[in-house]
């Protein structure tokens, strides 16, 4: 059919449909409204969590290192520290705790803010009939005091010994060593055989980094008797705070040297 014979305005009806007819024959525009649903629209923009495998909890006994005097630790084990969550420390404690170089051995700093901060060296104040110059050793808080003047006390924090293996009573500090050698005693070798390189008839352990004495070590004596209990430093910081030793008292390096600085020999313990 021609369209010269039509009507002007039939022509452009006929010209608009056949276009609008062509435009869509290739494409089909179909309006989604499932977008609209509140329920999908919640499902396609949920977040999306990583859940990793089950795994064993991890350990807290020390990682093996060359040389290191083998010991376990009672610790429940975590993925969060023990003061997760805890204000960092201040300037001062990062201070008292940084890397240390003494007698030819170079200690660690100590990451003072993953510990407990009350576990921290400070002065506070103390009310006891002990003189000043007294050690008082709170089992029950793991707190160390240095009795001092006018109602004061300088305060470390302190590991102490598992249930039956504690030593309580008043005794004297008869001496006291730097980077002393570790000789375990005979009922710990008879309880743990692996112990029995460092035995005293073996030359105990040397001196250093890893010796369970850490820096300083004071012995406890009473009646004249050593008590096998000792004061001493530990590489191990995190037992701090803890009950995990065999009965002596642990301490930061850097606080058992801060100790062992302010007392002389002969110095009177309580141990409560």
């Amino acid at each position: 059919m021609s369209l010269s014979h039509l009507p002007l305005r039939r022509v452009f009806v006929l010209a608009t449909t056949l276009f609008a007819t062509t435009s869509l024959s290739g494409c089909l525009f179909v309006t989604d409204t499932t977008l609209m649903d509140p329920a999908v629209f919640v499902q396609q923009t949920a977040p999306v969590f990583a859940v990793p495998e089950y795994a064993d909890p991890p350990s807290n006994n020390p990682p093996p290192m060359p040389g290191a005097i083998p010991h376990k630790r009672q610790l429940y084990p975590t993925d969060f520290h023990q003061t997760y969550g805890l204000p960092v420390t201040n300037p001062v404690h990062r201070t008292m705790y940084e890397v240390m170089r003494d007698e030819g051995h170079t200690l660690p700093a100590i990451p003072t803010s993953r510990v407990n901060q009350r576990f921290l060296r400070q002065e506070v104040s103390y009310q006891t009939n002990e003189a000043p110059g007294t050690i008082v050793v709170d089992t029950r808080a793991h707190f160390l005091y240095l009795v001092q003047e006018n109602g004061k006390a300088m305060r470390y924090g302190v590991g102490l010994g598992k249930a039956g293996y504690g030593w309580t009573g008043r005794g004297v500090v008869q001496w006291k060593a730097k980077w002393p050698r570790w000789t375990p005693p005979e009922d710990m070798v008879a309880r743990q055989p692996d112990l029995r390189q460092f035995a005293a008839s073996e030359g105990g352990a040397t001196p250093g980094l890893n010796n369970p004495l850490g820096a300083r070590a004071m012995y406890i004596y009473k009646d004249g008797k050593d008590t096998l209990y000792r004061v001493h430093g530990t590489p191990d910081w995190q037992s701090v705070g803890k009950a995990t030793s065999s009965g002596c008292v642990r301490m930061f390096n850097q606080d058992v040297i801060d100790l062992y600085n302010r007392i002389p020999a002969k110095t009177t313990i309580v141990v409560i």
